[in-house]
């Protein structure tokens, strides 16, 4: 074998570098996984023309949104439940053809303005986010459940600017509205109890809500979505609108959960939110000191021993752990003290006649002249009282100190 074949076949195949960097890498990448899995919902927007805030074309309602920020009314989006609570500012809840019209499970407590809608779009090859009106919505693919079920649609042929009136008694009958021209007004039939609160020249509903209720149905779409809002006169009836319809100061809170944009709660998305990310942040800080101990070990690696072990070691510990459980310990301290006084006897050649006090007074004397602490006269009375592990703890080291200084084992 060459000197090159030996230095290849000791090369690294990987160098420490390139593994760190593959797995910080790869830690990355599946935490932007994760991350982007659990708010995938939250960013997720359909750019087709639609009827809803989303949407930027003629029928959507990004043009009003704009319209309430740039007043400088707070305004929001909602994809969840709103709390019951929450009376003030306006809701204004866009429906599509065929969709949800559970307006009541909104959850919201203060006014709601329901817009139905009007016209069939289909989308445009050239501009995705635009669409191309193909006619009219048959009034059968309108939503016909909850509240709009008992509501039947009319509309005018023709363009034509409506002259509307609002009734006295209602929050719209403060100023005119007065919109441009319409294509094909949208009006509606109410069924039995239904208050009507803004009428045309014929007498014609646009505007209505049932009974004991501050949800408000609008009609035509075209006074306020993008295509009606290009006309001054209709930008101006959309502004009236808005503001006396709206409670207090709140927002201007459009609904998207009746489009299919609502956000549901997963468990996922709790791992990135407080206060969960406390734990998420744990669970990652114990992964990387595994992956450290794992990469450098800390002393060598233990080996499982015997689940029942064998010889001499393991006798003394079975007979140990007997009489702790039988509670058997500050029994031993005489027993302890006798054996000690044995050590001691032979290690001093002390005389075999001496036996009992005695002895012990002779081992005292012993242990004057050698240095020794305490007396073992003491000690044996100490034994005597004994009553509890810390005592025999304490008494069996002054024992063995006793012991270490008789018998010169210290030295």
């Amino acid at each position: 074998m060459s000197d090159a074949d030996v230095q290849t076949g000791s090369r690294q195949v990987f160098s420490p570098r390139n593994v760190i960097a593959l797995i910080v890498v790869g830690v990355v990448a599946f935490s932007a996984f994760l991350t982007l899995l659990a708010y995938a919902p939250d960013v997720q927007r359909d750019v087709r023309c639609r009827a809803n805030v989303y949407s930027v074309c003629a029928i959507g309602y990004a043009g009003l949104a704009a319209l309430v920020r740039d007043e400088g009314t707070p305004t929001l989006v909602s994809r969840a439940k709103l709390p019951a609570n929450h009376t003030e500012g306006l809701l204004v809840v866009t429906l599509e053809p065929g969709g949800d019209a559970d307006v009541a499970g909104l959850g919201f407590g203060g006014p709601v303005l329901v817009v139905l809608p009007k016209w069939n779009v289909q989308p445009d090859p050239l501009r995705i986010s635009w669409g191309r009106k193909v006619g009219l919505l048959d009034p059968s693919d309108m939503p016909q459940k909850d509240l709009v079920a008992g509501l039947r649609i009319g509309r005018r042929s023709g363009v034509a600017q409506p002259r509307l009136t609002a009734d006295p008694g209602s929050l719209l009958g403060r100023e005119p509205l007065t919109p441009g021209p319409i294509d094909s007004l949208q009006t509606m039939t109410l069924p039995d109890g239904w208050r009507a609160d803004v009428t045309d020249e014929a007498g014609q509903v646009l505007i209505a809500r049932p009974p004991n209720s501050d949800i408000y149905v609008l009609s035509d779409p075209d006074l306020l979505n993008t295509q009606g809002l290009a006309n001054v006169d209709t930008f101006g009836a959309a502004v009236s609108l808005l503001r006396q319809l709206r409670a207090g100061e709140g927002p201007v809170i459009f609904d998207v959960t009746l489009n299919g944009y609502k956000v549901d709660r997963s468990a996922l998305k709790l791992m990135f939110d407080p206060p969960f990310v406390a734990v998420t942040l744990c669970i990652v800080a114990a992964m990387v000191l595994a992956g450290l101990q794992a990469l450098v070990r800390f002393g060598a690696v233990r080996r499982a021993g015997r689940v029942f072990a064998l010889g001499k070691e393991a006798l003394t510990d079975n007979s140990a752990q007997l009489i702790r459980l039988a509670k058997r310990e500050p029994k031993m301290a005489p027993r302890y003290a006798a054996l000690t006084r044995a050590i001691a006897t032979k290690a001093v050649a002390a005389p075999r006649d001496l036996a009992g006090p005695q002895l012990d007074a002779f081992l005292d004397r012993m242990g004057a002249q050698r240095g020794a602490q305490g007396r073992l006269t003491d000690l044996v009375a100490e034994a005597d009282r004994v009553s509890d592990r810390p005592g025999l703890t304490a008494l069996a080291q002054k024992l063995y100190r006793w012991r270490l200084e008789m018998t010169r084992e210290r030295h």
